[in-house]
């Protein structure tokens, strides 16, 4: 049986597993702390002060003296006293935001993060003076090197929750804190230039950043001027994870399915048609399995390690520059998509490449920088304009007066209106393989399956491994998602621990739809709720009621094969949706 701890916060007895913090305590009894620092499991250092309670801690048969901790990292113990709201409390709290004040930029009227700020929340509710504590600044500079991510250290509080999540998550360590005492920044070593680091663009520092000092580059206003564009026929491409968080930037709870108010918006944006990217995600399936299965059949480089996330490309150049070959040469989907739209499209509606601008919606920073990868451009110009963030979509829609909670839902333009349940999944960690396996089982077998779904890769753990036997076949997977996993199943690979056929990584953990450009959610909800799951949820979901299934069933994906690229894997398949990589090292 658990050991329990008892104490009272506020005067209310609270019972906690022991080993529990204050500020777990709290929550348990109802009650918010307010953090700015704290990330839990990720960033728990008790820097900011913003948690400060007043404790009590008995010493021997009476409560000791009333002293101030912060509640985020201190451990309850028997008998202890807990107050959160005293007026000495509440003071210091409101101390401490305007000590950050002061060296902090407070343009909040044209900051990305205007009323998505955990700091401008938290001084609106203390009712700060913006102006207490007036001197010197430390100097600092936006660094806007990256295609992806904008630095800007002017509003940083040094919280370094963007540190916790490079280095504990990712397992890449790029930006930390430089300098000291009044001039400490963060930085990357030798403060070089973002882009010219190992950066993998998987926005994971924006997403736990609690101000404006990180956010994606906001690339909008080419859509805009686009859509404005009377010689430009404008095309977008939604990810399966933008419609499953968008409503998350319209006051949607988490796990809210928005597609049909997703399409209906976009229609009022402007757009020549509105896409459906699971189309791309099955051809995807269609085009890596049948490469899977020749690489089995023909000797070819295994494990076969899947292509679809840019962020895990990158990492793999940079820090495993050895598995290149091991990469499938599938584009992603979203590559595929505008591929497909200025080659097939474009010849099947008589219009020049040129004229075409095709954006993809994605939950995804490192997107942008697959836009420019080389390799990219199968009609001659990019295969992709512009990639935006689930973010960026919604500020588009916020700022064209589109109500989006009020509109009815609406369906995917076609000829490419419909991707499968495989599909869909594609933005949970396991979706790519669960999708591949269905199709490579099919057909190695030569008949349906009995069993559609492979629980055995869903779920949001770091690494997981099966084996499937199909036929005469032994098939060994592995799945990993957050770069820092991927390098602990990569270690395992290449010691010869693992034998593996075909493995999955994902740069984000939990996937897609953990992305770096998804919503902003304080850590009191990523406390509160495991967002991957949740969000992950609305794929799985879509799926199970799908009648579709299989990627190989899509008849959209089978028109394309019979009129344009005839078989997977043809030469002219490889021609449009496949790429190549490079060894980048560090």
């Amino acid at each position: 049986m658990e050991n329990m701890v008892n104490l009272k916060i506020n005067g209310m007895p609270v019972s906690v597993p022991a080993g529990s913090t204050v500020l777990d305590a709290a929550k348990q009894a109802g009650i918010e702390i307010p953090t700015l620092c704290y990330l839990k499991e990720i960033n728990e250092i008790g820097a900011c002060r913003i948690c400060l309670v007043e404790v009590q801690e008995m010493r021997g048969p009476a409560l000791g003296p009333a002293r101030m901790v912060t509640a985020c990292v201190y451990p309850v113990t028997e008998g202890m006293s807990v107050v959160t709201n005293s007026p000495k409390i509440i003071k210091s709290r409101k101390m401490n935001l305007e000590l950050l004040l002061s060296n902090h930029n407070k343009e909040c009227l044209s900051c990305v993060r205007s009323t998505t700020c955990e700091l401008q929340k938290l001084c609106q509710e203390y009712g700060v003076d913006e102006n207490h504590f007036k001197g010197a600044k430390t100097e600092s500079r936006q660094d806007t090197s990256s295609p992806s991510i904008v630095r800007d250290n002017s509003k940083c509080i040094l919280c370094r929750r963007c540190v916790a999540a490079c280095r504990n998550v990712q397992g890449i360590g790029v930006i930390g804190a430089n300098n000291r005492g009044f001039d400490t920044e963060i930085g990357t070593a030798m403060d070089m230039p973002l882009a010219e680091t190992s950066c993998v663009n998987c926005g994971q520092c924006i997403v736990a950043c609690p101000t404006g000092a990180l956010h994606e580059r906001d690339d909008t206003d080419k859509v805009f001027e686009a859509l404005a564009d009377p010689t430009k026929k404008v095309y977008i491409c939604t990810a399966p994870s933008v419609r499953a968080q968008i409503g998350e930037c319209f006051g949607y709870e988490p796990g809210t399915d928005t597609e049909g108010k997703m399409v209906a918006a976009i229609r009022r944006l402007g757009f020549d048609g509105v896409f459906d990217m699971n189309v791309t995600a099955d051809l995807t399936i269609i085009e890596e399995a049948t490469e899977l299965i020749g690489r089995v059949q023909n000797g070819g480089p295994l494990p076969l390690i899947t292509s679809c996330s840019p962020g895990w490309i990158k990492y793999c150049e940079h820090y495993f520059p050895e598995f290149t070959d091991n990469l499938s040469t599938c584009k992603s989907p979203q590559q595929m998509f505008g591929a497909v739209m200025k080659t097939y499209y474009a010849q099947r509606e008589g219009i020049d490449p040129k004229d075409i601008f095709f954006v993809s919606a994605i939950p995804c920073t490192a997107k942008k920088f697959e836009v420019g990868r080389p390799n990219q451009s199968a009609a001659g110009v990019p295969d992709v304009d512009v990639a935006i963030t689930t973010r960026e979509l919604g500020r588009m829609i916020e700022r064209a007066g589109i109500n989006f909670r009020g509109l009815a839902d609406e369906k995917f333009d076609t000829p490419f209106s419909r991707g499968s349940g495989a599909g869909a999944i594609f933005g949970a960690t396991g979706g790519v393989m669960e999708a591949a396996l269905r199709y490579a089982a099919e057909i190695i077998l030569g008949k349906k399956l009995e069993q559609v779904d492979f629980p055995e890769v869903r779920g949001v753990e770091g690494v997981k491994l099966a084996s499937y036997k199909l036929g005469d076949l032994t098939v060994n997977v592995g799945v990993a998602s957050g770069t820092k996993n991927a390098r602990e199943l990569l270690n395992k690979v290449r010691s010869g621990e693992l034998n593996l056929q075909f493995i999955e990584i994902m740069a984000c953990p939990g996937g897609c739809v953990n992305g770096g450009g998804q919503p902003y959610q304080p850590a009191s909800v990523r406390a509160a709720i495991d967002l991957r799951a949740v969000r992950a949820g609305i794929l799985y979901r879509a799926d199970a009621a799908s009648d579709l299934r299989y990627s190989q069933d899509n008849a959209e994906v089978m028109q394309l094969y019979r009129d344009f690229f005839g078989s997977p894997n043809s030469h002219k398949a490889h021609e449009v949706l496949h790429t190549k990589y490079v060894k980048r090292g560090l």
